[in-house]
């Protein structure tokens, strides 16, 4: 409706123009489809005006740089700076199967059908099927999409306004679109809560509480208006190459519900609650105090060779006997577990949730179960334990620590009951521009084998801190810094260096945790994503440690052996291009002589349910790919104790029966599927004790 107005006002201008220029030109008729000429003629003011705005309606700008637009600076889609005189060239080349026979036909065909013909490059990333929606056709009517079409066939002759004629107005140049301070686009109460809180549960994570950007980007009112509800819709829905989830595809979001968060993402993103260690111990339920627990496992069967794997929308962990496959018990955690930590010991699994609620499983009962359980926060990724035992003493099961999105703090707890009692914020200053954050969100945290203390990451700051926990109710933090939009990242094969992924810079910060300093920052591709990596040795510059993209096709290896291979240390020594980017793990093991990697959030579906295995000793290319089911997505991969297996998650849709998700087993040295668990509501992260506490990756 606003742009129809602006159109009446439009006519209206021209009119009055036309009145004061002289005798009133009759208006030609609209186009017939195929009736554009063919030439690098400028389009007349009415036809370009009208472009202008069919553009911004259609939100392409969002997407594309598309040369006269205002504001149209995308990099998710091609470049369209010369797609007029670039269109006969692709008609006539081989890669090219759509019907289009002229330059005219080609754009129109590209607007109406947007996937009968896939650019190689958006954005320095190789272009998707799907993720322009054929629905922009229905947005604009016969006249705006010829004018579209007359616009982008004169490029780049177009982006230049015409000349008035003698006694004509120079046209004024239609400024970007700006964000207007409080407003945005019309929301009932009840969609704005809907929308806030599937924000905050499946958003958040990467564009953060407040919007501000992580891995993600921004999504503040100031960004977002500009885009306006149609091209934020179609993001949304279809999601992107650089690792964005295509949400409507998926099922999560219906066209309505995707229109509704559109608009929610373009109001002032409401600040959520604080959470006091009062109102944590109000959460705490000490189900079995550890003098009522098991003095020794309960259980025939090779504890030390569970799984624990995550049922996301189920609300569940699955703990899984790793030598007969069966599923021991469904224990209710939280909502979207997100990973499991085990004890020193390995008795206990620690299970965090992304609503912040800590469950305590003991491992050793006859059926595990919960013993304690606790909410630390309203948003968490992290979770990890006390594992020190030496000259400064035992602390193995002593203390846990729960890292939290919202609110930005760390939590330590007692070890067997979960009983909270320190609180540490994170709100901090950034390390390069010392601008104060308000949200700086806690990412992995992983406990150091030389001294008694965890490595915190602290994402929006750049900030690694060193955490002693020797006395927890007065630790002592010593701040590391690295880079701003730390992740997650894991050990190297000698335990000594930890590499941890500052995504959104697209860098690896590697930290000596022997002598606590910053040993290296590498840069790598766009948003690296490794989990906890992969360690092996490579034929050429020796021991490595492996990390995936998100936001490229590829796998790029580090040095990570100063004194046996000094030249290669700390060096991104090897890429090798992988079919797509939207990787989410890569996983490896000391006796394997593949790296496993899946591509999980591409948007083309085949490649989302693809797994890849790279062999050690031909690692410049893929050896193998292959679809590891027909419906879902494939998803992390873990290792039995003994190395032999290796087990992919299926990540399926809780609301299709029989197709919900499963686990596939495959003989890790002749990749042949071994087993299938079917009917796992969307298991995800899978973690094996023994692997988990001996940290094998």
């Amino acid at each position: 409706m606003k742009s129809f107005r602006i159109l009446l006002v439009l006519l209206g201008t021209l009119f009055i123009l036309s009145a004061c220029a002289g005798p009133t030109a009759q208006p030609s008729a609209a186009p017939e489809a195929g009736e554009v000429e063919e030439s690098n003629s400028v389009p007349g003011l009415y036809d370009r005006e009208l472009a202008l705005e069919a553009f911004t309606k259609g939100g392409c700008g969002a997407c594309h740089v598309i040369p006269g637009v205002p504001g149209a600076v995308g990099t998710l889609g091609p470049d369209l700076s010369a797609v007029g005189a670039d269109a006969e060239a692709v008609i006539a080349s081989s890669g090219y199967t759509g019907a289009a026979k002229t330059a005219a036909d080609f754009l129109r065909e590209a607007v109406l059908q947007p996937d009968a013909y896939i650019a190689a490059d958006c954005g320095g990333k190789a272009c998707q099927k799907g993720l322009m929606p054929a629905s922009l056709g229905d947005t604009l009517s016969d006249q705006e999409l010829e004018a579209v079409v007359g616009y982008m066939l004169g490029l780049p002759d177009s982006a230049t306004a015409p000349e008035p004629g003698p006694g004509e107005a120079t046209p004024v140049e239609p400024a970007a679109p700006v964000a207007a301070a409080g407003s945005g686009p019309e929301m009932s109460a009840e969609e704005f809560d809907w929308a806030r809180q599937t924000y905050f549960e499946r958003c958040a994570g990467c564009h953060g509480t407040l919007r501000k950007g992580a891995t993600g980007p921004a999504l503040t009112p100031d960004k977002t208006q500009p885009m306006g509800t149609l091209a934020l819709a179609a993001i949304i829905f279809n999601g992107t190459t650089g690792g964005m989830p295509d949400w409507g595809k998926q099922g999560f979001f219906t066209q309505a519900q995707t229109d509704t968060m559109a608009r929610y993402l373009q109001h002032e993103p409401p600040t959520p609650p604080e959470l006091s260690l009062e109102q944590m111990k109000a959460s705490w339920k000490l189900l079995v105090p550890p003098a009522e627990r098991p003095t020794a496992p309960q259980t025939t069967r090779d504890w030390q060779n569970y799984f624990i794997v995550t049922l996301r929308d189920a609300g569940q962990v699955a703990v899984i006997d790793g030598d007969t496959h069966e599923i021991v018990n469904l224990v209710h955690s939280g909502y979207a577990v997100h990973i499991t930590r085990m004890s020193a010991t390995g008795r206990y699994a620690y299970v965090i949730g992304r609503d912040g609620k800590l469950a305590l499983i003991d491992l050793w009962m006859e059926k595990p179960d919960k013993v304690a359980e606790v909410q630390l926060c309203y948003d968490a990724r992290s979770v990890e334990v006390s594992k020190y035992n030496g000259e400064e003493g035992n602390f193995e099961d002593q203390y846990a620590v729960v890292g939290c999105y919202w609110p930005p703090h760390f939590a330590i707890l007692d070890g067997q009951t979960l009983e909270p009692f320190k609180i540490v914020s994170t709100r901090s200053y950034t390390y390069d521009t010392e601008e104060y954050h308000p949200e700086p969100r806690v990412a992995a945290i992983l406990a150091s084998h030389f001294k008694p203390e965890w490595i915190v990451n602290i994402k929006e700051t750049g900030q690694i801190w060193i955490v002693n926990y020797t006395d927890p109710v007065n630790p002592t933090i010593k701040m590391i810094e690295a880079e701003r939009f730390l992740h997650d990242g894991g050990l190297d094969s000698t335990k000594r260096y930890f590499l941890v992924a500052a995504n959104q810079s697209n860098k690896i910060a590697v930290v000596d945790l022997l002598e606590e300093k910053l040993a290296a920052i590498v840069e790598v591709d766009a948003i690296p994503h490794p989990g906890r990596g992969a360690n092996w040795i490579d034929p050429e510059f020796g021991p490595v440690w492996s990390t995936s993209h998100l936001g490229d096709g590829a796998i790029v290896s580090i040095g990570t052996d100063p004194d046996g291979h000094p030249e290669s240390a700390w060096k991104a020594v090897r890429t090798t291009p992988l079919p797509g980017a939207g990787s989410l793990f890569i996983k490896t093991h000391p006796n394997s002589k593949w790296i496993w990697v899946d591509m999980t959030l591409n948007p083309d579906p085949a490649l989302s349910r693809t797994v890849c295995v790279i062999a050690k000793d031909n690692p410049g290319e893929v050896y193998k790919c292959w679809e590891a089911a027909s419906y879902g997505r494939a998803v992390h991969f873990e290792y039995n104790k003994q190395g032999t297996e290796v087990w992919v998650s299926i990540w399926g849709d809780a609301s299709k029966p029989g197709e919900v998700g499963e686990i596939v087993i495959y003989n890790d040295a002749t990749l042949e599927e071994l087993a299938r668990i079917p009917d796992l509501v969307t298991p995800t992260g899978k973690f094996n004790v023994y692997n988990t506490v001996n940290d094998v990756y």
